[in-house]
């Protein structure tokens, strides 16, 4: 067999193999998210999963974090006062996590929501280590978990977002 009759014969192959990195690199964005929310392998139950944490992480940003900055309850303001900060930036982090809440309801925004979450939490974590005296400092990482597991589930999603392939 001729070198050109082999490589060929090795592409031949190579495009009539499902999943082949030849063919899997003529996907378009849009198709990735497309074969990725409908992948039977995801199934319902991780769906339904999934969009209850969503809904009960936003309840949570809106609700019981976002509003009482929002409204400058004592008990927002006493913890911003403790950093020194001011009350400028209560209202900010408030607008921040109530922006937070709404992408997380959002199906397009919901894993870039999370995943900007993430990393709101984590400087919460340093600020209640260092301004707070580590009191409470464990909480931003119950958080990160479930926020994690939407990020993750959404990454196809976030992905063609940013403009990426995943």
């Amino acid at each position: 067999m001729s070198p050109g009759a082999r490589g060929s014969q090795t592409c031949e192959s190579t495009h009539s193999r499902p999943g082949s990195p030849e063919m899997s690199s003529t996907r378009t964005a849009a198709t990735t998210v497309t074969a990725a929310a409908t992948d039977p392998k995801q199934g319902k139950a991780a769906v339904r999963t999934v969009w209850t944490l969503r809904i009960v992480l936003a309840l949570f940003f809106a609700l019981a974090s976002a509003l009482p900055k929002l409204l400058a309850l004592p008990a927002a303001t006493t913890v911003f006062d403790a950093i020194g900060a001011g009350h400028w930036f209560m209202y900010v982090t408030g607008l921040v996590e109530l922006a937070g809440a709404v992408g997380l309801l959002l199906p397009r925004l919901a894993g870039p929501a999370a995943t900007a979450l993430i990393v709101f939490l984590v400087f919460a974590f340093v600020t209640q280590l260092t301004a707070m005296h580590g009191e409470n400092a464990g909480t931003p990482f119950l958080f990160m978990v479930p926020l994690a597991v939407v990020a993750w589930h959404r990454r196809a999603e976030t992905a063609a977002l940013v403009g990426r392939r995943p």
